[in-house]
């Protein structure tokens, strides 16, 4: 006996649309702080909505964009002072 009802496609797309969101907040968050973590974790979750088929690929694809920009940010401050940390 099942107590939960199985997902639907409608469930589906609405997640990998909140995936494609969620990837370019974190992205776009990941510019200023934690860049080391929320980097990686926007670039999945943009790789995952849109090997998925979300229909919020734009948002998708600046996530996506967003992460590998706060690699590059990291790598910067990392090259410029030897450190992972930033110093204002």
């Amino acid at each position: 006996m099942h107590l939960t009802a199985p997902a639907t496609r409608r469930t589906g797309i609405r997640d990998t649309d909140g995936m494609a969101v969620a990837s370019f907040v974190l992205g776009l968050i990941g510019l200023l702080v934690f860049n080391v973590f929320l980097g990686p974790v926007a670039i999945t979750l943009a790789s995952v909505a849109l090997w998925r088929g979300t229909h919020r690929r734009g948002r998708a694809l600046l996530g996506l964009g967003l992460g590998v920009a706060d690699l590059v940010v990291l790598l910067a401050f990392v090259q410029a002072d030897d450190t992972v940390s930033w110093s204002f």
